[in-house]
């Protein structure tokens, strides 16, 4: 079964061997009835920790318990520290092997500093732009690859911009169109998401970051929206070299060309954790001149426990091995399901990611959202068929995003039992389809 990262040209019926499917029918029809006749209440829609991965941080609710005091001597329970404490960024800056001086702890959400990032942009100009970016002369644009993060697409589509696709390669995005992309003024920005994307797991080359850092943009104040939330999430014992794309644009003459995002978000507590922004100097002091009024500093007492509960790079390292502990088997049998069931039809393509929340699967154009809608009807909830391009329109109609951390094992395997089953009820109809067309 080849990858749909290598293949991004999708799957025609034609390509199917339809006799084989069509034989098939029967077979498949009963199965599915007799899925829709369980009764399920299964849900693959989005990546949510299970109720077993946060209980890897319970301790973290009894932290930091009477000492509020960090190491070096800041009282926590009050206002200020905007850039955060001290020692949640020395301890964050070793994992993702960048200078502490350039990282910004704040609050719970990467995603709502990425917000921040393009909505000071559009309103005030951000410190390469000689105007607001709402004050340019017609549309902007912004690059997003697909297929990409919902959320993301979202925070662009609000602010207006026409947002530009190009295809992931099993690499990173296509860098050839990205280059001819940039060579437009309009051009203000690209989504990046660059170890374990989501949703098909790839992990940026480490010449595609440099491509990134060196290209030449006719937009002064562009930037790449750096979000490295799985930076840690492998799915094995083996951690990926995380790239300080920061040196690599500093040596490249474009050091403020990225906005680096991350946080404990998937690690310790959804929407309770910490988040932190990585970037040039000037890109900094710019942000927290805004930031400054806009609030009077982060919650530095989870900070502090925050440290207190991981204390170094190998604590970190350690609840990412339990957290793999937990995701790795059900990523192994999704995979294993979609090779047994599907394998043969050659009716789908999926990926095999070694990191992340998700598995990205290629079904027969013009088929996805009819696999979602037979899913629902059989009691399984997965993410709207495309839901991983722009304003949710998969132009193809063929990719699906499966997130498998929530349910337990036993309910992955059921739930993948009934999703091979849509995907090929789905497939037949699209070939019989085909047959009545082509008499």
């Amino acid at each position: 079964m080849s990858d749909s990262r290598t293949n991004p040209a999708g799957l025609s019926i034609n390509d199917v061997d339809t006799a084989a499917l069509l034989a098939a029918k029967a077979e498949v029809t009963k199965a599915y009835q007799e899925f829709k006749d369980r009764g399920l209440q299964l849900d693959l829609t989005r990546g949510k920790p299970s109720a077993e991965q946060l209980d890897f941080s319970t301790e973290l609710l009894s932290l930091p318990g009477e000492d509020f005091r960090s190491p070096s001597g800041v009282d926590t329970r009050n206002y200020g520290g905007g850039e955060g404490i001290a020692e949640i960024r020395q301890l964050w800056s070793e994992v993702l092997g960048v200078d502490p001086e350039l990282t910004i702890a704040a609050d719970a959400s990467s995603l709502n500093i990425q917000f921040d990032l393009i909505n000071w942009s559009y309103t005030f100009g951000n410190n390469d732009s000689q105007r607001p970016w709402s004050a340019e002369q017609g549309p902007l644009k912004w690059i997003c690859p697909v297929p990409g993060y919902d959320r993301h697409h979202s925070i662009t589509e609000l602010f207006g911009f026409e947002m530009v696709t190009v295809p992931m390669t099993d690499q990173g995005p296509d860098m050839d169109a990205v280059r001819e992309l940039v060579k437009d003024p309009a051009v203000k920005g690209m989504w990046a998401v660059p170890m374990f994307s989501n949703p098909t797991g790839v992990t940026f080359s480490r010449e595609i970051a440099q491509e990134l850092a060196s290209m030449e943009t006719a937009a002064p104040d562009f930037r790449v929206m750096w979000d490295n939330a799985y930076a840690v999430h492998t799915l094995t014992s083996e951690f990926p070299e995380i790239i300080n794309v920061l040196d690599l644009a500093a040596e490249a003459g474009n050091p403020n060309r990225f906005w680096a995002l991350s946080s404990t978000s998937k690690i310790t507590f959804a929407g309770a954790g910490v988040a932190f922004f990585t970037s040039s100097k000037e890109n900094l002091d710019w942000y927290n001149r805004i930031a400054n009024v806009r609030g009077i500093g982060p919650n530095k007492v989870n900070q502090l426990a925050h440290y207190q509960f991981f204390k170094d790079v190998e604590g970190v390292r350690a609840q990412m091995r339990k957290h793999a502990g937990s995701l790795a088997p059900k990523f192994d049998r999704v995979i294993e399901i979609l090779e047994r069931r599907l394998g043969d039809f050659g009716v789908a393509r999926w990926t095999t990611p070694e990191g992340g929340y998700f598995i990205s699967v290629d079904v027969v154009d013009g088929t996805a959202a009819r696999v979602v809608e037979l899913a629902k009807q059989a009691g399984v909830a997965l993410t709207a068929a495309g839901s991983t391009y722009p304003l949710k329109q998969d132009p193809n109609d063929r990719n699906l995003r499966l997130a498998p951390s929530m349910p337990d094992i036993e309910q992955v395997e059921l739930a993948m039992d009934g999703f091979a089953t849509c995907v090929l009820l789905a497939a037949i109809e699209a070939a019989e389809a085909a047959a009545e067309n082509a008499e």
